[in-house]
């Protein structure tokens, strides 16, 4: 991946659509656009206020694998055109045409769209602006930093029409605030705004502006960073939770020394050494 400050056009393989954007398509409702090894995976279905159907959920699917591989990209933001939801959760109108049989046919397809954000390698952000409900509030949950802005409104509403989070919720969110105040958002289905959410954690950050410009800005910051490094704190973190503190260790040190003989850490010290900003090898 060029270093260039142009926007680069998002290449990984043969398949989706080149965009007019300056990314590229997957399929109609996702864009993926690269700058500065940053990732903006956009969500775009403003029509629907981007819920999440079954061709959505196969691009937003195929754009993660296609991220996950590329091994220029070191940081994902997940943003959204939409300028009052980023997404409020899965096509209803499209579940309410399926058969029984149909549903059971499309939850692999629905459960690889949100597993694919979660199995990203490289630290993920999610740029909440407006509503992020149940599988919406399910992607951004997915990432590792959520962002919000003073329009940010989350919740994981989905007892209230007779299913559960189907996305990752009901295991994400004790993760993020604790069993019992995620037992509370949970059964209760309600809707949580700006200054709540921060103050229980529902999001992480509260941007001044819009959400896409607080963290964009913050992948910037971490893309200066080893990508090497990256990926492999990323791991720890990850694999790190729910197990014992001697498990978690045990954790740390593999993925320490997966970093500590490559070209990456090499570079760093060489740098900090010659007093001079690191070319991160990449490996």
């Amino acid at each position: 991946m060029s270093d260039s400050d142009d926007e680069q056009r998002y290449e990984p393989g043969a398949g989706p659509e080149a965009g007019a954007e300056g990314g590229q398509r997957f399929g109609e409702y996702v864009l993926v656009r690269v700058r500065d090894h940053v990732a903006e995976l956009v969500l775009d279905r403003p029509r629907a206020m981007n819920a999440v159907s079954s061709a959505m959920a196969r691009s937003l699917a195929d754009a993660c694998a296609a991220l996950a591989d590329d091994p220029g990209v070191r940081v994902v933001v997940l943003t959204s055109t939409h300028d009052r939801a980023f997404c409020v959760g899965a096509d209803l109108k499209e579940r309410n045409s399926l058969t029984d049989a149909e549903l059971v046919r499309q939850r692999p397809t629905a459960r690889a769209a949100y597993t694919g954000v979660l199995d990203l390698p490289m630290p993920a952000v999610a740029a909440v602006h407006g509503f992020a409900l149940g599988g919406g509030y399910e992607l951004a949950l997915a990432c590792d930093v959520i962002v919000g802005d003073a329009s940010t409104v989350v919740g994981l509403p989905e007892v209230s029409v007779g299913v559960i989070p189907g996305g990752g919720g009901t295991q994400l969110l004790p993760r993020r605030v604790g069993a019992a105040r995620a037992a509370e958002l949970i059964f209760t289905a309600r809707r949580v705004e700006a200054p709540e959410a921060r103050e229980l954690g529902l999001v992480d950050l509260l941007a001044e502006g819009d959400a896409r410009t607080e963290a964009l800005a913050l992948a910037a910051r971490i893309a200066a960073n080893s990508p090497v490094g990256l990926r492999a704190a990323k791991r720890a973190l990850r694999l790190g939770q729910g197990v014992d503190l001697r498990a978690g260790l045990e954790v740390e040190d593999a993925a320490w020394r997966a970093v500590a003989f490559s070209g990456d850490r090499g570079e760093g010290v060489a740098a900090f050494n010659e007093k001079r900003s690191p070319r991160w090898p990449g490996e």
